[in-house]
């Protein structure tokens, strides 16, 4: 079976771990391997920005994926940037092994309401799957209540579902036996099928 890693960047909400953890098992069929804490990304402070360059924690996030994992699942509490944009709520290697998502924004507190931990975890649980489609090279979704759809705003994404679309449900499927048939012993091995 397929693993992947999860683990927080700095401090993180634990219950958004065990949603994200439940939600990745469920669409993807991965066995999740949880690590310890990773160091909290003060390296990627931008000062003139006061958010954190996604960018330099995707770099580091690449090479710290364990042995025996395929992908690295990163949370953070951090508020995430890209130079081209002035936020954004994940950030993920296109067919490479590390993705991120941000808690930062999808907290209803960020917009000065009650907090509201069922709706983070079901944010973060549609983000995160986002974000690990990106690894198997999916691209964004024309159909807004795919997970795989664009999310500029916290509005698109309380509007995704938590179930790919029929489209990248079928591309998921496809990217998934592939990954199985790579990591099996016999091709491990030098074997055939």
């Amino acid at each position: 079976m397929i693993s992947i890693a999860l683990a927080a960047v700095g401090n993180v909400d634990p219950d958004a771990m065990t949603a994200v953890d439940a939600s990745i098992r469920r669409a993807f069929g991965f066995e999740i391997k949880r690590m310890e804490p990773l160091e909290d990304p003060v390296f990627a402070l931008s000062q003139t920005r006061g958010q954190f360059d996604s960018s330099a924690i995707l770099y580091r996030l690449s090479r710290a994926v364990p042995d025996g994992t395929i992908r690295l699942l990163a949370l953070t509490e951090r508020d995430l940037f890209i130079p081209i944009l002035s936020f954004i709520f994940g950030h993920a290697q296109f067919r490479g092994a590390a993705a991120l998502v941000s808690l930062a924004r999808l907290r209803q507190e960020f917009y000065k309401l009650p907090a509201d931990p069922p709706l983070l975890h079901s944010r973060a649980m549609k983000e995160a799957l986002h974000e690990v489609g990106h690894t198997l090279g999916l691209v964004h979704c024309s159909d807004r209540t795919c997970p795989m759809s664009l999310s500029t705003n916290i509005h698109q994404v309380d509007v995704k579902g938590s179930d790919f679309c029929g489209g990248c449900a079928l591309l998921v499927r496809e990217n998934v036996h592939v990954l199985n048939r790579q990591t099996s012993p016999a091709n491990q091995a030098g074997g055939t099928e």
